[in-house]
Order: C-alpha cells, then sequence, then structure tokens
C-alpha cells in the first residue's frame, strides 16, 4: 500500500467516510452492463442455488435451484442462465467496425497491416464481489467441457444444448478479469474500493453493503457505525437484514430457513411420485409447487439487497469523469472479445484445462506488462495518483525556471535544449537517469544533467521534429508547471518465446502427438 494510500485510509477512519483515491474512472462502465448476483450452496463449492441475473435494475431474472444436489436440477438453472446471457453477448458479435491489425506476412515473415471487422462494442459482465468472479471462473471450467445429447447420443448426464457455449464464454470472460484494467468482468466491491479508501481492513471492503455505508453514509451516522449495521444487524428471527450474498450464504439463514424448506420440497416430490390417482396427484403437486416457491422467495430475499447495492455502485462510479486512458484499455477488450468470437466461429475447441509451458508464460508476461501499462496510465490519468507516485519518488513536478538551447554532437547537430526544473518533491535520480513526461499524449524522454538542491538540470532528447530547431511547443518554456515520471509510458515487449513444438523437455516439451482430452472429467466439485 503506498504513503497516500495509507494516508486516505487514516483520514477515512478519523472523519468517518471514505476518501477519494481517484479523481476519475479508470475503468470502463457499459451503457447496458448485464450484473450477476450468484447465490451458492454452503459447503458446496460448485453447487449453485439461485441468481439474480439481468441488465434492467428494477426487473431481474430470478433463477433459482430448488435441490441443489439434483443435477437434472441444476442442468436446467444452468440452462436458464444461458438462455439470459448468451443473447446479450450475441447481440453484440454481429455488430463491427473496419479496424487495422499488425500480423506477419507467411510468406515474406514481415508485418504487415491488415484490414479486419473489430466488435464495436463489447457485453460487460459486472459481479457483487471478488468472490463473484471465482465463482464464474469455475462455473465456466465445469461447463464448457459437457456434452450435449446431440454431440455424444450415449454420454451420461447430458447438457442442455447451449450449456457448453456459455462455459466457454464464462472461461473467457474469467480469464479476462485476471489481465490488469480489463473492464469485461468487473467486481464492484473491487472497483469502488480502487476509487474510494474506507477506514475499515480490504477484506472488510468485499462487503458490498459496508463498502458503499463508508462511501455514502446515512445522515447523522459515521461510516464506521452504518458499516457495522449493515454487517451485523439481525432482524427478531435472527437473520441479517442486509445479506452480502457473498456468493456465500450465512449460516444462520442456511440453518434455519434454507434447510427446513429443501425439507418440505423433498418430502413434497417424495410425495408427488408416490401418488396413486390423478387427484391425489394434482393435490401433492400444489404442495411441490408451494414448497418451491418458498425456496424462490427465500432466494429472492437474500439478493435483492446485493442486486441494488450493485446498481447503487453504479450510480457512483457514473458520477466521475472518465480517465483519459480508459477507452484505450476498452478497445483491448473489444478486441479479446472479437478474437474469441471468432474462435467459437471457426469451431476451435474449449480452452484447456492447463495451458502449455508457451501459453502460460505468455498470458504472466502479458498481465505482468499490463499491470505496469495501467499503473503509468492510471498516474497520467490522475492528478492524485500522480501524487502518489510523487511521494515514493517515481515522479516530479516543478516550474520551469530556464531553457538553453543546445545541440548534439556530430555530422547532423540536432536540439538538446537543456531545462531547468525547480521542485520540491524527491524524486530517485541519479546522473543521465532518463525521465519521461506527456506531450501530446505521446511520452518524451529527458535525461538528468546535473542537481543542485531543488533545481534539476534535464537535457530534453526527443519528439522535437526533425529539423535544426525544435517545433514549436516540443521543449518547456520559462514559467511552465511540468511534470516528469521516472517510470516509462509505455510498455516495451519481452523476448521472443519458443514455438510450442521447440518448447524444451524441462518445460513438458517437445509435445507429441496430440492426445484427445476426455470431455467430461468430473473434478470434486462436480460431484455432490
Amino acid at each position: 500500500m503506498s504513503l497516500i494510500a495509507t494516508l486516505a485510509r487514516l483520514e477515512a477512519f478519523s472523519t468517518g467516510r471514505a476518501q477519494p483515491s481517484a479523481t476519475v474512472r479508470h475503468r470502463h462502465l457499459s451503457e447496458r452492463p448485464l450484473v450477476f448476483v450468484p447465490l451458492t450452496t454452503a459447503g458446496e463449492a460448485g453447487a449453485p442455488l439461485g441468481a439474480l441475473v439481468g441488465t434492467d435494475r428494477d426487473a431481474p431474472r430470478l433463477l433459482v435451484v430448488p435441490q441443489p444436489r439434483d443435477r437434472d436440477l441444476r442442468f436446467t438453472f444452468l440452462a436458464d442462465l444461458a438462455d439470459v446471457v448468451l443473447p446479450h453477448i450475441e447481440a453484440y458479435t454481429d455488430v463491427v467496425e473496419a479496424a487495422e491489425r499488425t500480423d506477419t506476412d507467411p510468406e515474406t515473415g514481415k508485418r504487415v497491416k491488415v484490414e479486419v471487422d473489430l466488435c464495436a462494442d463489447a457485453p460487460q459482465l459486472i459481479v457483487p464481489s471478488r468472490a463473484g468472479l471465482d465463482f464464474v471462473r469455475l462455473l465456466g471450467r465445469s461447463m464448457r467441457f459437457r456434452r450435449t445429447a446431440e454431440q455424444d447420443p450415449e454420454t451420461p448426464y447430458p447438457a442442455p444444448p447451449r450449456v457448453p457455449l456459455l462455459g466457454r464464454w464464462l472461461t473467457h470472460y474469467g480469464e479476462r478479469s485476471r489481465v490488469p484494467g480489463s473492464s469485461l468482468l468487473l467486481a464492484m466491491t473491487d472497483v469502488l474500493a480502487r476509487h474510494w479508501a474506507t477506514g475499515q481492513s480490504t477484506l472488510e471492503d468485499q462487503h458490498l453493503g459496508a463498502l458503499l455505508s463508508w462511501i455514502a453514509p446515512p445522515e447523522g451516522e459515521s461510516g464506521a457505525e452504518a458499516a457495522l449495521r449493515v454487517g451485523l444487524a439481525r432482524d427478531d428471527r435472527g437473520q441479517l437484514l442486509w445479506p452480502p450474498a457473498g456468493p456465500a450464504t450465512d449460516p444462520a439463514f442456511d440453518n434455519k430457513l434454507l434447510a427446513p424448506a429443501f425439507e418440505r420440497y423433498d418430502r413434497a416430490r417424495t410425495a408427488l411420485a408416490a401418488a396413486e390417482d390423478g387427484l391425489e396427484a394434482d393435490d401433492r403437486f400444489g404442495a411441490l409447487t408451494k414448497a418451491e416457491q418458498e425456496i424462490r422467495e427465500l432466494v429472492e430475499k437474500v439478493t435483492r439487497p446485493t442486486w441494488d447495492a450493485v446498481w447503487q455502485g453504479l450510480d457512483r462510479l457514473r458520477e466521475l469523469p472518465v480517465g483519459a486512458h480508459v477507452e484505450e484499455r476498452w478497445t483491448r477488450d473489444r478486441w479479446s472479445f472479437t478474437a474469441h468470437r471468432d474462435r467459437i466461429t471457426a469451431g476451435e475447441p474449449p480452452q484447456p484445462r492447463r495451458d502449455d509451458a508457451v501459453t502460460a508464460a505468455n498470458k504472466l508476461a502479458s498481465r505482468e506488462r499490463e499491470q505496469a501499462r495501467l499503473e503509468a496510465q492510471e498516474a497520467l490519468d490522475d492528478p492524485l495518483v500522480m501524487a502518489g507516485r510523487r511521494l515514493a519518488g517515481e515522479a516530479f513536478a516543478g516550474e520551469v525556471m530556464d531553457v538553453v538551447m543546445a545541440y548534439s554532437e556530430g555530422k547532423r547537430p540536432s536540439p538538446r535544449p537543456l531545462v531547468t526544473v525547480r521542485t520540491e518533491d524527491r524524486p530517485q535520480l541519479g546522473e543521465r537517469v532518463k525521465v519521461y513526461r506527456s506531450l501530446g499524449g505521446k511520452p518524451q524522454s529527458a535525461e538528468l544533467v546535473s542537481a543542485d538542491g531543488d533545481l534539476l538540470v534535464l537535457r530534453v532528447l526527443d519528439k522535437m521534429g526533425r529539423g535544426k530547431e525544435p517545433e514549436v511547443g516540443s521543449v518547456p518554456e520559462k514559467g511552465d508547471r511540468v511534470c516528469f515520471t521516472l517510470f516509462e509510458h509505455e510498455q516495451r515487449g519481452g523476448a521472443k518465446l519458443p514455438d510450442p513444438e521447440q518448447t524444451p523437455w524441462t518445460h513438458g516439451g517437445p509435445p507429441g502427438e496430440a492426445v484427445p482430452e476426455a470431455a467430461d472429467q468430473p473434478t470434486e466439485e462436480d460431484v455432490l
């Protein structure tokens, strides 16, 4: 945690109200996001109990599994979920725009630009907390290898037709959520905690209701008092007034309400199966319907407060202006969405359970690169974030005191002006260390020539045009306020990794003939 983040938390604790840790919004928010509030059965990591899902805050779709131990009922839940999620996703796949992409020419090996179709927008999925991200990944893993009756008529427990496709999409969204700066799949608690600092721990910030209590406490109540009430207040039956739907349930809810409801449902279903005539079956079917409706009401009562809290969080985030680099990161999300659409259209198999060595290394390198890029872009977009980098000695700001024109040595001298900056910051600079400032959205580099107290002499190195004299505006002028960073604004690509066929034996290669993987290997999460 940075020093400025620690100071913000201390101030939030002393004032009783969350303090802004950003002045702009650093994540993309869709105009019509798909909100997903899942609920799982206690003790069963892969057994869904129910969910609220939809794009209309006033009319969510309620999905319930009246008996999570019944595999057929769980498949019905997944099929209903696919009927809601897949049409929303597919509505974005056909609306495209022309874009350029750099590819390698297979004949010449040169890098060439080709025109391709890029989805004009991408569907955004929002869950309440970080545990919701894990559940989306778990659902994707458990669904994408399921076999349908059309694929294999002899498969036991065939899945409904659209379930494997939904699993592939959820897997992609779950993987994309691990890329820093991605906004395809967001946890509301993480996004809010990025923009506001509370006086509670980061673990307590994962309770969406408590987090919102710090950001906007009720009149006459501090954030700490409101968060404590939201987290612990119970009714006369011992039930939480604001259940977190985390997606785990509260033990008091499980023991006092849910378990008896399951027992009544099981008894009603057993009685219906034992009915001997039509009239008796009608009566017992009515009892079964009543028992199922009771479970539906319990699930809706538990998930609705979290559903409303997610939309309240969206309202809070939309009040912030959008950061300058947010659209650029969302464009990369659109490229990712388009690429996965193309893989599905081409009939490629589902994502493997385990990545090979080269794919895993590429993913790790890409996430590290995106993390560095995200930190740089957030600092460039947000003065409050840049203040934290300045406190850490990773940037400095000051006033230009003098500018002296100088030139490089050689047959064709280039301008290398010397800029003297007075700063009260204490950057971790050494002689000839490069620093960078944003000039028209591009990084301009300079190097330290000398330092004398609070005066720094910098030599500007590039972005001044190709003439003998610098272009107008490319060199700071006396009296200007400037900000330089010690970190690069753009990230360089890493070393080229070998092809999968050239993977060394120390990393599991080279691979032999492709061995078909069993399509439906049950895991501990799948077996009840």
